[in-house]
């Protein structure tokens, strides 16, 4: 059913947990299977110097997970962007059909902190030049952090997947309500 490097990479999965003030985050999720992909960057000079996940999932989730992070250590932003869901299932070795959601979410949570430490570059020289604009920057990108669902501002429940939300006063990102701090930045929550 699943390929040796597949089996691999879940048993022994690499680059597993958090980045203590991670440069970006990225978080990506299944609400049909449950699959929840959260990645982590720290970036040095354009490149990712480090990469690490967390994984709430099945086998395949948790090997793609383990392989996007080794394909991504290392190189620029730009090559990290350019890392496609087929090439992670390739790379694998294949995945069964009904799996290949999985490589969808490994790929896209990467790019997902790409973008989120792209946005947090974007607002912090738009504050150095222009003052208040982060603000409003952040507040075009609201996306609910489990379903990716589009979010308007101060919303208490997403319409999709349900889940109670707060958001968070330190980056203005939705977390879920019972969580103590930021998924997005690590600031606690009121």
């Amino acid at each position: 059913m699943y390929t040796d490097k597949v089996m691999e990479h879940f048993l022994h999965p690499r680059n597993v947990g958090t980045i203590a003030d991670p440069d970006g985050v990225g978080e990506v999720g299944n609400p049909v299977c449950g699959d929840m992909m959260t990645f982590y960057i720290k970036v040095k000079d354009g490149r990712l110097e480090d990469v690490k996940f967390q994984t709430f999932g099945c086998g395949a989730a948790i090997a793609v997970s383990s392989l996007v992070s080794e394909m991504a250590r290392g190189r620029t932003l730009e090559e990290a962007m350019k890392i496609t869901n087929q090439q992670v299932a390739e790379e694998l070795g294949g995945l069964p059909p009904h799996k290949m959601h999985c490589s969808n979410l490994g790929a896209d949570a990467l790019h997902k902190a790409i973008e989120n430490y792209l946005q947090k570059q974007t607002g912090r020289q738009a504050e150095a030049n222009e003052g208040g604009k982060q603000a409003a920057a952040r507040e075009e990108h609201l996306h609910c952090p489990f379903c990716d669902l589009d979010l308007p501002e101060n919303v208490q429940l997403c319409a999709r997947c349900q889940v109670k939300l707060i958001r968070c006063e330190h980056c203005g990102q939705y977390n879920r309500q019972d969580e103590d701090t930021c998924r997005h930045c690590g600031a606690g929550l009121v």
